[in-house]
This record gives C-alpha cells, structure tokens and sequence, in this order.
C-alpha cells in the first residue's frame, strides 16, 4: 500500500484538526481585515463564508458557536475601535450589527443541520452497503462448516488490534473490510478488481474503505511469499495494516477445527502467534494481540458495527 502523498496527508490533518485550524484562521482573517482593510463594514460579508464551512465540515453546534464567536469579536472591534461608524454601542451601530450577527448565526445553523442530515443518510447507506457485506462472507463461509463465522471473527480482532495501535479510524475500517473479504479476495483477483472500482467518487467514505480494502487484500495475497524465518518482518516494506491482519487471520484460523488436527484453545493459539514474532508476525501486531485477548470478550449488544467514515 502506498503511504499518502503530501498533499493527502495534509488533507487528513486539516481535517483531523479542523476546529482548531477554524478558530485561527478565522481570528487571523479578522485581525487582518481590521488592520488592513478600510470599509471594515463591508467585509461583515465575508464571514458568511466561514460560517457555510464551519456548518457543512463540523455540523450545527459548531457552526453556531464559531457564529456567536464572530459576533462576539466584531462587536468587540465596534466598542473599541469602530466598523466605519464612531466606537461604541449606540442606536446606529445596534441597528446596523443585530441583523448581520442573527443572520450569521442562523446560515451557520441551517447549513449546519442540512450536512448532519446529509451524513445520517450517508451513514445509513454505508452501513446498509457493509452489512451485505457480512452477510455475503456468512454465505460463502456457510458451504464448509469449520470456516463459519471465522472472516467476521477477523474482522473483529484485526479491528480491535488497529485501535489497540492507535491507527487512525479510516484505516481501521479499511482494515475491517479487508478482513471480511480475505479469505475470497485472495483467491480471485475479480474482487479485488471490483472493490477498486466499486465507487468512482473518492470523496465518499465507502469507496475509500473499499479499494484501501483491495489494497490490503492484494498485499495480504503475497505475504507468506515475503514473509519467514530468513528475514526480519520489521525490515520488510509492508503496511501494518497487512501485518495486522495476517497476526489475527492465523489466530482465528489456529482456533478453527480442520480436517488433520483439532481447535487450538486461545491461549495456545495466542502462544503459536507469538512464537512467530519478529519473523513471521509483526511484534507490535503480537503485543497488541495478547492485550486485546486479556479483555472479556463483547456480548452481542457489544459487537462493534461497521462505520465508514
């Protein structure tokens, strides 16, 4: 998998640290207009910008926050030092600034609430789209009895294990999907072909965690050809996502009945896994495996769901 070029993951940190990079550019912009600009007044239109922005990436609280913000900071400006008018509150200057300011607020509100509502719908779809997916790795699991249930069981460790190492969300879903589909998507590479083109616009988060699914998947496909006891694991160019998931496909697969030896116990199985550390396993994959085994295991109300985000 190929790590994100500059301008993505600049693109994710603006993102990651959206609030506070708002906040400062807006005071700076502010500062700027009121030191450089001389119709002061005239540029109360330019919030409104902002105010879009701050609804539509960061939803309706904090739009009308950053709008009560604004309000408050030109309402400062105006008592200290005047927007095009004498400083001060007076009748003029309270006539001119209560429609602007209640305006403001109220585009950043109902920008605010038409992106929630937009990302609800989305979300409903996204988890309606990975739910066939669980349900289609349920079928194809279901024709040999000793793999039922094992892709989702995957899943959940390899998921448990990413948050265990502090990976950022998106490529925990990414690594999620990988997971349900590994046992088909390294066995015929239509899958993979389909996963990266299942949605053309990026933008969306269930076509991002489908081809990042498909890259992992196509890394997934050649790692025992890469990995063994002549090469150090951590020295290979390989994504932790791929380690990852090859650390909690061999122990869900230890723990599996087959036809020429019994299930392992888990904690044997987790002792086989860590006998292939730092040559076969990720050692940061195994820790993490043995942190994540330690827990009680979730009820069913407890089972994380799918989310794309």
């Amino acid at each position: 998998m190929a790590q994100p070029r500059p301008l993505e993951r600049a693109k994710l940190f603006f993102f990651r640290h959206f609030e506070r990079i708002f906040v400062l550019l807006l005071v700076l912009a502010m500062v700027a207009i009121h030191d450089l600009v001389d119709q002061k007044f005239a540029f109360l239109r330019f919030y409104y910008l902002p105010m879009i922005l701050a609804g539509f990436y960061g939803g309706r609280r904090f739009a009308v926050m950053a709008g009560v913000f604004v309000v408050a900071l030109v309402v400062f400006y105006q008592y200290v030092q005047g927007l095009d008018m004498l400083p001060g509150f007076y009748a003029d200057a309270l006539f001119a600034l209560i429609p602007w300011a209640g305006v403001l607020i109220l585009t950043g509100y109902v920008v605010g609430g038409l992106a929630e509502q937009r990302e609800a719908r989305l979300s409903e779809v996204k988890n309606a789209y990975l739910a066939t997916l669980e349900l289609l790795t349920y079928h194809i699991e279901s024709t040999e009895r000793h793999q039922q249930g094992h892709s989702n069981r995957v899943a959940d460790v390899a998921a448990a294990i990413g948050r265990e190492l502090k990976l950022p969300e998106e490529a925990i879903e990414n690594l999620r999907v990988a997971a349900l589909l590994h046992e088909v998507g390294t066995r015929d590479q239509r899958l993979l072909r389909l996963l990266s083109r299942s949605v053309s616009d990026s933008s969306v988060g269930v076509a991002r965690a489908m081809r990042g699914a498909a890259e992992i998947i196509g890394e997934y496909g050649h790692y025992y050809e890469i990995v063994g006891e002549d090469w150090d694991i951590e020295a290979l160019p390989l994504p932790i996502t791929v380690k990852i998931l090859a650390v909690a496909d061999a122990f869900e697969t230890l723990q599996m009945a087959t036809p020429v030896r019994p299930a392992f116990p888990k904690w044997s199985a987790l002792e086989e896994v860590e006998k292939g550390a730092g040559k076969t396993f990720a050692k940061d994959a195994v820790r993490a495996l043995r942190t994540v085994s330690a827990r009680p295991e979730p009820t069913a109300e407890q089972q994380p769901g799918l989310r794309v985000v």
